[in-house]
C-alpha cells in the first residue's frame, strides 16, 4: 500500500505574519488548511498511511491525527533533511512512497497521474506552468526553475536559475514518486554523499531537494516526470493567496485549480 510523507517543517517567511501563529502548511486557502487538502485527496486514493514532518509549530499539527517526525533543526536546515528526519518511515515502508512539500495542493487526478506513471523515482511536472507563473510574477522567470528531458523522456536536469522560457521543459512541483524497490537504494545514496562537501552553493544540511534529485540524474538514476496541465497550486507567499482568493472571488481559480477535484 503506498503511503505519503509531507514535508512541512518550514517557517514560510514569506507568508508572515500568518506563519506566526501557524505552519505554513496549516496556513488556510479559501478556507481549508493546505495540508488538509492534500491528506483529503490521498485518503479518497486509498492512501492511509500519511505522515508529517513538523518543525515550526509542530505542535499545532497533532490535531490532524497524522504520525508526524519532527526536525528540530527547521531553522537551519532543507527539504532533504526534512526528508531523511523520517527515515524510519522511508525505512518501514511496504510499497511505493509519495513525497509532498506541504506548502502545495493539488487535484486527485494529479495525484493518480504519478501513481500511475512508471519509473524508479517520478516526479510530478507542470507542462502549464507558464500561465500560473505569468500571474503570479511580473516575470515569469522570477522563481521558476530549470527542467529539461533526455531523450528517453527522462529529467536530465532540473532546479537551477532559468536564462531563458527555453531552458523550461516544464516545472517541478514538489509532488514526488519513490518505488518500493528503490527505496533502500535512495537511503544508501544519501548516506554516501559527502558531508563536508557544498552542493549547488549550499551546506550538506542546507541542500535543496531539486539539488538531491539532480545529484541522483548524474549518478545515472532515471528520474521520470509525471506530466500534468495545472490542477496544483503552491502558497509561497501572502501575495500568492491574494491572487488565488481573487482568483475564485471571480470564478477563475478552475482554470489552474479546481477545489473540489
Amino acid at each position: 500500500m503506498t503511503s505519503c510523507l509531507i514535508l512541512a517543517a518550514g517557517e514560510g517567511t514569506r507568508l508572515r505574519p500568518l506563519t506566526n501563529i501557524y505552519p505554513k502548511g496549516l496556513i488556510s486557502l479559501l478556507g481549508k488548511p493546505l495540508v488538509s487538502y492534500q491528506i483529503d485527496n490521498l485518503k479518497a486514493s486509498n492512501i492511509q498511511n500519511i505522515a508529517i514532518v513538523t518543525g515550526h509549530k509542530a505542535e499545532k499539527f497533532n490535531k490532524l491525527n497524522c504520525k508526524t517526525f519532527h526536525n528540530k533543526f527547521f531553522d537551519s536546515t532543507n527539504m532533504v533533511e526534512s526528508l531523511f528526519t523520517a527515515r524510519l518511515f522511508l525505512e518501514q515502508a511496504k510499497s511505493d512512497i509519495i513525497i509532498s512539500y506541504g506548502d502545495i495542493v493539488y487535484e486527485k487526478k494529479n495525484l493518480e497521474t504519478i501513481l500511475n506513471t512508471n519509473g524508479d523515482v517520478v516526479v510530478m511536472v507542470d507542462d502549464g506552468w507558464l500561465d500560473l507563473w505569468s500571474i503570479r510574477n511580473d516575470n515569469p522567470l522570477n522563481d521558476a526553475e530549470t527542467l529539461r528531458y533526455g531523450t528517453k523522456g527522462q529529467i536530465v536536469e532540473l532546479g537551477r536559475k532559468p536564462k531563458s522560457i527555453s531552458e523550461i521543459e516544464g516545472q517541478y512541483t514538489g509532488l514526488i514518486k519513490i518505488s518500493r524497490k528503490k527505496i533502500t537504494d535512495f537511503i544508501t545514496f544519501y548516506d554516501q554523499l559527502d558531508r563536508s562537501q557544498f552542493y549547488e552553493g549550499r551546506s550538506f544540511k542546507e541542500m535543496y531537494m531539486t539539488t538531491f534529485l539532480q545529484l541522483l540524474i548524474n549518478a545515472g538514476w532515471m528520474i521520470m516526470p509525471a506530466r500534468v496541465n495545472n490542477g496544483w497550486l503552491e502558497v509561497d507567499t501572502i501575495d500568492d493567496l491574494k491572487l488565488y482568493e481573487k482568483l475564485s472571488s471571480e470564478g477563475k481559480l478552475d482554470t489552474f485549480w479546481k477545489v473540489n477535484e
